[in-house]
C-alpha cells in the first residue's frame, strides 16, 4: 500500500499515479524564459503580461524570482526583463568537476593569439548552436559575439560541424526539420546539397563558411569530443578580407589542432 501527500498534506492511502499533473508557477516561469529567449533586450512586465496571457502581478511575481535566482536581470532605464547567462553556465557539458568551457579557455587564447582573430565555443542546443564562450579578437575592427547567441545549423561553419557530427539518424531528422533561407548567394538551400557538405566536414575534420550566414564574414570551426562523442565546436569568425578562401585550409588545421588539445584535456 502506498500514500500519496494531498494537496491540504493530509496523508491518504491509494495507488500513487504515474503521471504528475502541472505545475502552473514552474510551467508560467519557464513560459518566461522560452519567451525572453527571443528578446534580446528584453520585455516590460506589461510586454509579458499580454504576450503570455497572464495576469500583471503573476508575472511581477514570477519575473522577481527568478531575478533573485539570477536567471533574469531588469534594466533600470527601460524596466525591461531579460535573459542572463546563467543557464549556460549550468548547461556546458561537463566532465566530472571540470566543465568544458574551462577546457577549451587555454586553446581558445592561444589560437586567438595565432590567428588574431575572434575564437567562439558553441554546443548544440536542440535544433540550434549556442555560443558559450569567446576569445575576442586583437584587431581593433573584429567580429563581437555574446555567449548566448543562437545560430542555424545549416549557414555557417561551426552550425554545419555540430550537424555533420551527429549520429546518422539524428542528422537526417535535424536536415528534415530545416527550412534553407538564403541569407546570401553563397548560402547552402538545398538538403542534398546540406548532406554532401557534412560528408565533406567528416572527411577534412573541419567547416567552413564563405560569408554564407553574414556577408563580409568568414568562419573556421573543428569538432570537440569527449572520447568518441562530439560535444562542441570551436571556430575562429574574421572578416573575409583579413580570412579570404585560400587561408582556410591553414586555419582549419590550427583549429583542430586547437580542438584536439580541447578534447584531450576534457578527457584528462
Amino acid at each position: 500500500m502506498e500514500h500519496v501527500i494531498t494537496s491540504n498534506n493530509r496523508v491518504s492511502s491509494g495507488a500513487a499515479s504515474n503521471e504528475a499533473g502541472p505545475v502552473p508557477a514552474l510551467e508560467r516561469g519557464l513560459d518566461i524564459i522560452e519567451h525572453l529567449s527571443g528578446y534580446a533586450s528584453g520585455l516590460t512586465l506589461s510586454e509579458l503580461s499580454v504576450a503570455l496571457h497572464l495576469p500583471k502581478n503573476a508575472v511581477f511575481r514570477i519575473a522577481h524570482t527568478l531575478v533573485a535566482r539570477g536567471y533574469l536581470v531588469r534594466d533600470e532605464r527601460t524596466l525591461a526583463f531579460r535573459l542572463t547567462t546563467k543557464l549556460l553556465s549550468i548547461g556546458q557539458p561537463r566532465r566530472g568537476d571540470v566543465s568544458v568551457v574551462e577546457c577549451a579557455l587555454p586553446s581558445m587564447r592561444a589560437l586567438r593569439d595565432q590567428t588574431r582573430e575572434t575564437v567562439q565555443l558553441g554546443v548544440l542546443v536542440g535544433n540550434e548552436g549556442v555560443i558559450v564562450e569567446k576569445a575576442d579578437g586583437l584587431h581593433p575592427l573584429r567580429i563581437a559575439v555574446d555567449a548566448g547567441l543562437r545560430f542555424k545549423l545549416y549557414n555557417n561553419a561551426p552550425g554545419k560541424v555540430m550537424l555533420a557530427y551527429q549520429d546518422a539518424k539524428t542528422r537526417d531528422e535535424l536536415i528534415e526539420q530545416m527550412e534553407l533561407v538564403s541569407h546570401t548567394p553563397r548560402t547552402i538551400t538545398d538538403k542534398a546539397d546540406l548532406r554532401r557538405e557534412c560528408e565533406r566536414i567528416v572527411s577534412h575534420g573541419f567547416g567552413s563558411d564563405w560569408a554564407e550566414a553574414d556577408e563580409g564574414v568568414h568562419c573556421v570551426a573543428a569538432p570537440v569530443f569527449d572520447g568518441s562523442q562530439f560535444v562542441a565546436a570551436v571556430w575562429v569568425s574574421a572578416p573575409s578580407r583579413r580570412m579570404p578562401r585560400e587561408t582556410f585550409a591553414g586555419i582549419g588545421k590550427w583549429t583542430m589542432g586547437a580542438a584536439a588539445e580541447i578534447s584531450r584535456r576534457i578527457q584528462q
